[in-house]
């Protein structure tokens, strides 16, 4: 087995495990009941995803270049993207999150729940 067969399979494997997760942050989206536990979905998965899809980039571009020095440093810019991504998501998720609260979107329970169907 070569090694760009290997750098095809760990990329793959990444990318794939980041799609993963943009699924499950969508699906999350899409059948949350409010504002606050759709972030918590994405905030969370998106997060992971974009890392994995960018390591998984990072190794491609790695193994396709044959470890030369200019491979291995955009292989390293790619890797210090995906880092800043992994702090500022969370830190921006919460800044959505605390705007949200103090612009006065109530959390969804299950006593707010009750009260709509007694209304109807």
């Amino acid at each position: 087995m070569d090694t760009m067969t290997i750098g095809s399979i760990l990329t793959a494997i990444f990318l794939l495990l980041g799609l993963l997760f943009f699924t499950g942050g969508t699906i999350g989206l899409l059948r949350l009941p409010d504002f606050y536990c759709r972030m918590h979905a994405t905030g969370k998965s998106d997060t992971l995803a974009v890392l994995l899809c960018l390591v998984g980039l990072a190794i491609y571009n790695a193994f396709a270049g044959n470890f030369a020095l200019p491979y291995i440093l955009v292989s390293i810019k790619i890797i210090f993207i995906a880092i800043f991504w992994f702090l500022a998501g969370p830190v921006s998720t919460h800044a959505l999150y605390r705007a949200a609260f103090r612009c006065g979107v109530k959390p969804w329970t299950l006593d707010n729940q009750f009260k709509e169907v007694d209304k109807e």
